[in-house]
This record gives C-alpha cells, structure tokens and sequence, in this order.
C-alpha cells in the first residue's frame, strides 16, 4: 500500500482522461498531467483554489462538487474552459466511514472536436437540404410541360430531326415566338439522349436577378461575398453535370455572363464566383429564344462568337396560326388534361373546334392552355361551344351554320321571323352533318325535335 501511495500522482498520470481531485468544499487538490495538457490548465495555477471561484473568474462555466456533495452520487455534464474548449465532466464522490462525502474526483475528456464535428454534420445536412429542395423545386417546375401533340407536316419533319440530332451531343438552339412550346422540345430532345438518365435544369435567363445570376450559374466559393454560405454553393451547370440545360431566353443574358457561357461552351469548365480554380463539367446546352439573335448580334447585344457557339443545330418552331392543324389535337389534349384533374366530363362540339383552328393564338400553345383550363374551370354545361367562346372568337364559328340575317326594312311576326332562323340553321347543320342524329347531337337535343321543327 505505501507503494501505491508514493506512485499515487505518477498512477494519475497514466490515465487518457484528464483527474481533477478537490475536497468536499471545492479545493483544489491534485490535477493529473492529461487533465494539465486537455485544458491548459497546470498544477501549479489550480492547487489551492476553489472551483467556485473559478467558476466566478470565468474558467470554468459549470462544477460539480455541490451537486455531488449534496447528493452523494455520481454527476454527469458538460463543461466549457475559457470559453472555447468543451470537455465532458463525470464526477464521482469518495466517502469516509461515516458516508460523508470527503473527496469528489472528477473525469475530463475532450468533446470540443466531436461538437465542432457534429456542428459540421449538422450544417452540411442542412446544406443537402437546401439542395435537394432546390434540386426538387427545378425538376418539379419543369416537369410541367405537355407532350409533343401534333398533325401538321412542319411539325412532323421538325420532331424528325430533333430526333436525329437528339442523339448526338450537339448544342441545340429553339427559336420561336413566346408560347409555342419550345421547352417541349428541349425535353424531347433530353429524354432522346444518351444523358436522359442525367437531369435536366431548365433555367430562365431573364427571371434571375443581374446581381445573382453568376452565383446561381456557375456557384461561389465559400464566403465569397457578404452573405455566402461559409460552405460555398455549387451553381447550375455543377448541378446538371452530366445532363442536360436548357438555358430559356438566353437572349436576356447579360454580355458578362454570355462570355463566361462561351468558356463553359469552349471548354467545359466554370470557375465559382470567388476563386480562380476551374471546375471540369461535362453538361449539354440547349438553348431557346423569341428574340432574333442575328439582329441583336448587328445592334451589339448578343456576342457574334456565343451566337455562332450556339449556331449548330438550330429549329425554328411555327406558330401555331401556321400549323392550324395542330390545334384541335391540342385543344383535345388540353380538355382531356383538366377535365381529369377537375374531376369533370366535357367536351368541345365542332363548331368551336373550328373557330379555334381559325382564331390566331398570338400567344400560342401556352395561351390556347390557359384558355381550355378556364373554359373547364367556369362552364356549366358539359358541351364547349361557339356560346362559351370570348367575342374575339365569334366571327370565326362556322359560317355554315350563322343564320341569314332578316329584311328589317319588311314588316313580318316575330314568332314567323325565328322560325326561318331556326329552319335555316337546321338546314345548314343537315347539310354540314348529313344525318339528323348528328345535327341532334350538335345542337344538344332529341331526334324527334329536329324533325319537328324542320317539318315545320
């Protein structure tokens, strides 16, 4: 026993964890050599104190002694030293014969790089977060588009050679006017790809704000700005590596971001806001417009070398006033479309088709959309007809099925009036259908009354 008693300090010393030994009034006694390198804290500085005053000087934010005296059993917590280093404290009691407690000796272990770690896990998780929302909220808003529906020619020959091309790793450039569904296209073109298991980000050049627009391309480094994550962020092009985007309206892109395009087109890197390191990406451009980027080349808006960049497969899509033929299979698609998801049964008779396919859509296939989900959403009766249709669009009902306006200027019984009208356009639909059954259907009625009237 008088052994270990004369080894009992170089015994401490031996222990990985950092041995603290006060009196029951909170004196310091003996620290061992862990405890001196785990806190900075040495032998010499803290025999003779009390952990209270330490506490009050600001070393120590939380003891133990008084619980453990109070309570005479061990006490488990957390401690934080100069404000900066955390250690973990388990405090145990030493009795005397009488069960009082005479000595507490305390267990230290360092946890500072554990909370720095967990801290760090913590802000990473909620880093994938944002992300995976952000990742989320992209590829939930482009998947809204309707598929390709048409029967024109143009179209035909225009989706054969998307279709070739589709294959192949070339850039794509869509022009049309705004509407006619040039992210259809693109879509098209993605899914017909060797990336189509990639993903794909469609990206609005002229919805970003100037001031953010490089940082939500091409990313940042960390605290590249005021306000930047301490992380950095990775920018869109790092985001579709190895798929496909579709830059929609990059005639709204700014000259600075055009030449940083053309570098990304030139050589498959981008550089994050902040730092001169380049980062390797492997991603396919499609590009679209309603602009014309040859006349914005001439006035000096659009680079000539980002134009001639983008210049490899290059589609122009009609509008849709010059493929008529495409607007009752859209319209169709349409009605079946929202009628599904508003759990209604409809349809379009055909005299409505036909002033559709006349009408001009000058805001084409996004405008004929938004006008079939109103006629579902407000019409109550289960047949769209030329009565449902706003007046832009009633001179172009069949001309077929009008009535002749009556001689105003010969004085006639108002009843005798609308019964030739009535006669007329019956005669009209007769004409147009060939069988009263149909005409019935037309018009939303029996058989029988056909008959009736038109005998009349």
């Amino acid at each position: 026993m008088e052994v270990i008693l004369q080894y009992f300090k170089e015994i401490l010393n031996i222990f990985n964890d950092g041995i603290y030994i006060t009196d029951r009034e909170g004196t310091t006694l003996l620290v061992n050599t862990m405890y001196e390198q785990l806190t900075g804290l040495s032998q010499e500085v803290l025999k003779g104190r009390n952990v209270n005053t330490l506490v009050d000087e600001g070393i120590f934010d939380r003891i133990l002694n008084p619980e453990i005296v109070s309570s005479k059993r061990p006490s488990v917590s957390v401690q934080t030293i100069h404000g900066d280093k955390r250690v973990i404290l388990h405090g145990c009691p030493v009795l005397d014969a009488t069960g009082e407690v005479r000595l507490v000796v305390t267990f230290a272990r360092d946890i500072t790089m554990i909370s720095h770690f967990r801290e760090q896990i913590a802000k990473q998780k909620l880093l994938i977060e944002e992300f995976s929302q952000r990742l989320e909220g992209i590829i939930k808003a482009n998947a809204t588009a309707p598929p390709a529906i048409f029967q024109s020619d143009v179209m035909a020959a225009l989706m054969s050679r998307l279709g070739r091309v589709a294959g192949t790793d070339a850039t794509i450039l869509l022009l049309g006017e705004t509407g006619v569904g040039k992210d259809v296209l693109a879509r098209l073109a993605h899914e017909h790809s060797g990336r189509s298991k990639g993903i794909f980000l469609k990206i609005d050049c002229g919805s970003i704000a100037p001031n953010l627009i490089e940082s939500e391309l091409f990313g940042y480094a960390p605290g590249a700005f005021s306000g930047a994550s301490a992380k950095g962020k990775a920018g869109y092009f790092e985001m579709a590596d190895k798929g496909t985007i579709f830059l929609d309206e990059i005639g709204d892109l700014p000259l600075a971001m055009q030449t940083r395009l053309l570098r990304v087109l030139q050589d498959g890197e981008v550089t994050r806001v902040g730092t001169t390191q380049p980062r390797a990406v492997d991603v396919r451009i499609i590009a679209a417009t309603n602009r014309d980027l040859a006349e914005d080349v001439e006035s000096g808006k659009f680079r000539s070398d980002l134009f001639y960049r983008l210049k490899v497969a290059v589609f122009r899509i009609p509008p849709l006033r010059e493929r008529r033929e495409d607007i009752a299979p859209l319209a169709q698609y349409f009605l079946a479309r929202y009628t599904g998801k508003y759990r209604r049964s409809m349809e379009i008779a055909e005299s409505a088709l036909v002033a559709l396919e006349s009408y001009r859509w000058p805001g084409n296939v996004r405008e004929m959309q938004n006008f079939i989900q109103s006629l579902v959403v407000t019409s109550e009766r289960p047949t769209i007809s030329c009565v449902d249709l706003p007046p832009q669009m009633w001179e172009a009902c069949p001309s077929e099925l009008q009535y002749t306006m009556p001689d105003l200027e010969r004085s006639k019984p108002l009843p005798d009036i609308m019964a030739e009208i009535e006669r007329e356009i019956l005669e009209r639909a007769l004409k147009k259908y060939g069988s009263v059954c149909k005409v019935a259907r037309f018009f939303q009625t029996s058989r029988s009354t056909v008959f009736r009237k038109l005998r009349r």
